[in-house]
């Protein structure tokens, strides 16, 4: 019997259309954050989810799912999800509440690791090609520069970075923000047991996330975040971070021979990157990890590696390319020297 499949799939749609404005208290409600919690929900039960826990301030609304995370902005709304979920089901029912707000799809980004039980993933997911060829078909006609690629590492077992991109050509990439997205795979073991709940626990899962971010120091990582955080029970642990615009979000599945953590974040600038990959590389102390960063640069591969290699984890492999309306993604894997 498979075990549960950590590798999520993450789609990121943006649209176009009246800019949204502050109202009182100067929190921003138009747009896709009109979207009612019952639309959401209606959302998530075509990709196979639930919500768990939410957080919101000013800019935008995050969700802790039963398998991964949500988040709303105005024009922009990213979905990452777990397991057997069927992601990409989200599409259709997305663009119909989207229209009928009068916002248009300018930009797609989808991106995943390479599953651990492959074989275990539901239509549309069985294989990149037929992923693409979903997103091909559900996609408008309007986002006509688009580009598909697997980026491979000199380890194939579980290392390679699934990457589709579309654009109508008027949504650009950031220059003030970018996004890393880290997998990490045989986690230690010692850290991975903070992610069970205890025997006989009474505690709410809101309670046993908020104990098990403290625990393990994931506090630390972004610590002028509002931390949204669930425990799974009887294992398994999710957090979002909201920092003013900003997310980050954690998920864990801590069982012995399919570890694994992810952990992504929109950073402000490079500054900070390799702080932050030095305090998720301590909390984890995985085997393995990839880290596949967009937008910012190919020159950011030297930045990751000179943060990650003091901590024991060697580069493998690099690899970059470049997409319609994103920019730049590098792709990295590392692994500890006995690996």
């Amino acid at each position: 019997m498979a075990g549960f499949e950590g590798f999520e799939k993450r789609l990121e749609l943006n649209f176009s259309g009246d800019d949204p404005v502050a109202v009182a208290g100067g929190r921003v409600d138009l747009g896709l954050r009109r979207l009612g919690f019952e639309s959401l929900q209606k959302v998530l039960h075509a990709v196979q989810c639930t919500v768990v826990s939410a957080v919101a301030n000013h800019y935008f609304d995050a969700y802790v799912l039963s398998e991964s995370s949500l988040f709303v902005y105005p024009t922009k709304i990213i979905i990452k999800t777990c397991g057997t979920t069927q992601l990409l089901k989200s599409i259709r029912p997305l663009l119909g509440y989207a229209a009928d707000m009068g916002l248009i799809l300018c930009g797609c980004r989808y991106t995943r690791g390479s599953f651990i039980f492959p074989n275990s993933q539901p239509y549309p997911h069985t294989s990149f090609r037929e992923e693409v060829n979903y997103l091909e078909n559900k996609l408008p006609n309007t986002l006509i520069y688009r580009k598909a690629t697997v980026m491979d590492s000199s380890d194939t077992d579980h290392h390679q970075w699934h990457a589709f991109t579309a654009s109508d050509g008027t949504h650009f990439v950031s220059d003030e923000f970018y996004t890393v997205e880290v997998c990490m795979t045989e986690l230690d073991p010692v850290l991975a047991r903070k992610f069970f709940r205890r025997p006989n626990c009474e505690y709410s899962g809101d309670m046993d996330g908020k104990e098990m971010t403290a625990m393990t120091g994931i506090g630390d990582i972004t610590p002028n975040a509002i931390i949204c955080d669930y425990g799974f029970d009887p294992c398994g642990y999710s957090m979002n971070g909201v920092d003013m615009d900003r997310y980050s979000t954690i998920h864990v599945t801590p069982e012995d021979g399919f570890s694994y953590a992810s952990f992504e974040w929109v950073g402000p600038g490079c500054d900070g990157l390799g702080e932050v990959l030095k305090k998720v590389a301590k909390v984890f102390r995985p085997a393995t990890m990839s880290v596949a960063t967009t937008g910012a640069g190919r020159e950011v591969w030297t930045r990751v590696k000179s943060a990650l290699e003091p901590m024991g984890l060697k580069c493998r492999s690099v690899a970059a390319d470049d997409f319609p309306a994103v920019g730049s993604v590098v792709f990295q894997t590392f692994a500890t020297r006995r690996n």
